[in-house]
């Protein structure tokens, strides 16, 4: 199972990026997917989830400002990010928890940076 993003680059304040996951390979069912970001000297945090039923959850970073969807037909998982901030800038990385035929695993995609200047 591979994750693989696109997205990502440079983007000025008060501007909007989506961010897009594609999960492939062996691939029985697909629970939660979403973004966790990593900002320079902080630790990892959770950005948005959304399930296979579609339920989502937002951290407050992104509420109001982000929105998480998904197409299950495509194993494909966005990020549109609205109203950008210096403070997201980060390096964002997609997950998703995949059962490839009989367990349940977690898989990360690269880690997709991306930078909003002020």
């Amino acid at each position: 199972v591979q994750l693989q993003a696109f997205g990502g680059g440079l983007v000025q304040a008060g501007g909007s990026l989506r961010l897009s996951c594609a999960a492939s390979g062996s691939i029985s069912s697909i629970d939660n997917m979403g973004w966790y970001r990593q900002a320079p000297g902080k630790q990892l945090e959770l950005v948005a989830l959304i399930s296979s039923s579609g339920s989502t959850n937002y951290a407050d970073l992104g509420k109001g400002r982000f929105d998480i969807s998904r197409d299950n037909a495509k194993n494909t998982v966005y990020l549109q990010m609205n109203s950008l901030k210096p403070e997201d800038t980060a390096v964002y990385s997609c997950y998703a928890r995949v059962r490839p035929i009989w367990s349940w695993f977690h898989y990360w995609g690269q880690r997709t940076q991306f930078t909003v200047s002020s």
